[in-house]
């Protein structure tokens, strides 16, 4: 079989067996990998809690992994969110993914839980379930550095066994599966970490076609001044973002009561490059290496990590934020939870905390001790249990990442409609209304934005599921990527039926959350966003989003995805008619 290997691994770690099943081919052409093979391989999970040993846990790589189309070695991770209740998917990219390909693999499904603390070994010939009690307890880089000698390896901390809904799963190489929890659920089931190795090859149907689109996305990279451009996320990484967030006045602080922090500059990306002298680092094979790391600390922090461990929570030390991100990777902490949920914290409590308190408080959330074991609710629950739930800033319990919603409206209507919840990947809005990618919106207008977002989410969701990375979207296209995958998989995908693969998708996860009690309801914004204004200034008003517009926008959005009122389905036997 061209681009994929056509095989799932399934483990159960109750019964401690492991057993490779081929794939339906239809599965596999109509959701092509990643996001889109692991929502469709939960139809008959979904319903199960987070909790439940027999809910899967997703490993699901894209058929372009383990060729040399730029941007996909990646994985999705897929399952139900312990924070959240909705269906989660996130991805990460490192050789994990290549080496899950490499082991003849397209996915992996975990379920059952074990005993007794385990590590999941696997090779193509060879799955073994190896004891890891002398592992449990342990940090992240110290299980990694125990097992890398058997391959490439996706580990929880501490955060995960105790259970924290808002823990991730960290590949090896310090890229996380950070959103919704998803390291939660595999300690749920006593599962420590998974190590993989392979030597297979991915094979291409037309060699000359894949090269000739490859040079074509690269041309289109090199083009791209959000890509390679003197200020571009390849030179400085995403904290390149954080000036630009300062001038456009949508820099989530102090829990979002405002949009703008006069500090901010003391950990922008070129602040970051003088003080640690960053050097590129990235995803394996990736061209764009828009990570940065440094001698002394290794992985430096992303864009959400540096603007709300910096500006959200009053912060305006460097180091001290650098410290904040290494804890969090070190424990398996989302980093974008763990330091929303502190502002929440600090905002009702009346006094944030202080750039030496936070990594104190990083460690007792993960093992949850003392002040931690409410911190390591989350900021919905938190701020329920304190009395003031209004000041949780998320959507569907999933806390809003670093673009204030007032100064972009798609953004304000994409973190209601995400599936996963308050996510700006789903859509990313900003692409268009702040860097101006493909064309600049209106970001203080709510027209056209329904239909705008609907096509980004239906896009995204393709991509997802190549697996690709969204920032190669930033100087190529579906019609590039559309033809690698034509080259790779000798099956014709233009970009409309990648963009239909997209909708079927988005439409499968949001039929499981209304299934699961979501609705109309959950697609809505903290009270904050249409009562409060943001801060003003260099000429830029930011008053409050006008919850008229916001609704009808809504609406509009429902209508064209075809739901109800409600944002559900009339039609129950929706999934039958589903491939």
């Amino acid at each position: 079989m061209n681009g994929w290997t056509g095989t799932i691994l399934r483990v159960d770690l109750s019964a401690k067996t492991a057993q490779r099943e081929e794939i339906p081919r239809p599965l596999l052409e109509e959701y092509l990998g990643g996001r889109g093979l692991g929502v469709r391989l939960m139809r008959d999970h979904f319903r199960l809690a987070p909790s439940d040993p027999a809910l899967p846990l997703i490993f699901a790589v894209g058929p372009l992994c383990g060729t040399s189309a730029p941007t996909a070695a990646r994985l999705s991770v897929i399952s139900r969110s312990p924070l959240t209740g909705t269906i989660c998917d996130c991805s990460a990219g490192g050789r994990f993914a290549w080496r899950l390909k490499a082991a003849g693999l397209d996915c992996l499904a975990v379920t059952g839980r074990s005993p007794e603390p385990v590590v999941l070994a696997i090779r193509p010939d060879a799955v073994e379930i190896l004891p890891a009690g002398h592992l449990w307890g342990k940090a992240i880089p110290f299980t990694v550095n125990a097992l890398k000698e058997r391959g490439s390896v996706a580990a929880i901390g501490p955060a995960g066994e105790n259970g924290v809904p808002f823990a991730s799963i960290v590949i090896g190489e310090g890229n996380s599966v950070g959103r919704g929890g998803l390291g939660a659920v595999m300690g749920a089931k006593n599962l420590k970490g998974v190590v993989v190795d392979g030597d297979r090859v991915t094979a291409i149907a037309d060699p000359v076609l894949f090269d000739r689109a490859r040079q074509d996305v690269m041309r289109l990279f090199k083009a791209s001044p959000v890509i390679f451009g003197p200020l571009g996320i390849a030179e400085f990484g995403t904290p390149v973002l954080v000036d630009l967030m300062a001038q456009r006045r949508m820099t989530p602080t102090e829990n979002f009561r405002k949009t703008f922090f006069e500090h901010s500059a003391n950990y922008s990306g070129p602040a970051i490059k003088k003080a640690f002298g960053a050097r590129k680092d990235g995803c394996y094979g990736c061209p764009i290496q828009c990570q940065k790391s440094a001698e002394q600390c290794g992985h430096l922090p992303e864009y959400e990590t540096i603007s709300h461990f910096g500006a959200l929570n009053k912060v305006d030390d460097l180091h001290a934020i650098v410290e904040s991100n290494r804890v969090c990777n070190d424990l398996g902490l989302d980093t974008i939870t763990a330091a929303a949920t502190l502002a929440a914290w600090g905002e009702i409590r009346g006094q944030f905390p202080t750039a030496e308190q936070i990594p104190g408080l990083l460690e007792d959330m993960a093992l949850r001790r003392g002040e931690g074991e409410l911190l390591s609710l989350g900021s919905r629950r938190l701020a329920e249990t304190m009395g003031c739930p209004e000041l949780s800033m998320s959507v569907k319990s999933l806390e809003l990442p670093a673009y204030d919603p007032r100064g972009a409206y798609g953004m304000a209507l994409a973190y209601c409609t995400s599936n996963r919840g308050g996510c700006h990947l789903s859509a990313y809005p900003i692409s268009h209304e702040i860097l101006r990618k493909p064309v600049p919106t209106d970001r203080f207008s709510f027209s056209g934005k329904a239909r705008i977002i609907t096509i980004a989410e239906d896009t995204n969701a393709a991509v997802d599921s190549l697996v690709a990375c969204k920032f190669s979207f930033f100087g190529a296209s579906l019609e590039e990527y559309g033809e690698l995958l034509t080259a790779t998989t000798g099956i014709e995908y233009s970009p409309q039926r990648l963009k239909e693969i997209g909708r079927r998708i988005c439409l499968t996860e949001r039929f499981y959350n209304c299934v699961n009690g979501f609705s109309r309801r959950d697609d809505c914004l903290p009270e904050r966003f249409f009562s409060e204004p943001g801060t003003s200034g260099d000429g830029i008003g930011i008053p409050p989003i006008d919850r008229r517009r916001f609704e009808e926008e809504l609406g509009k959005y429902y209508r064209i995805r075809g739901l109800n009122a409600d944002g559900c389905f009339d039609d129950a036997a929706f999934l039958e008619k589903m491939p």
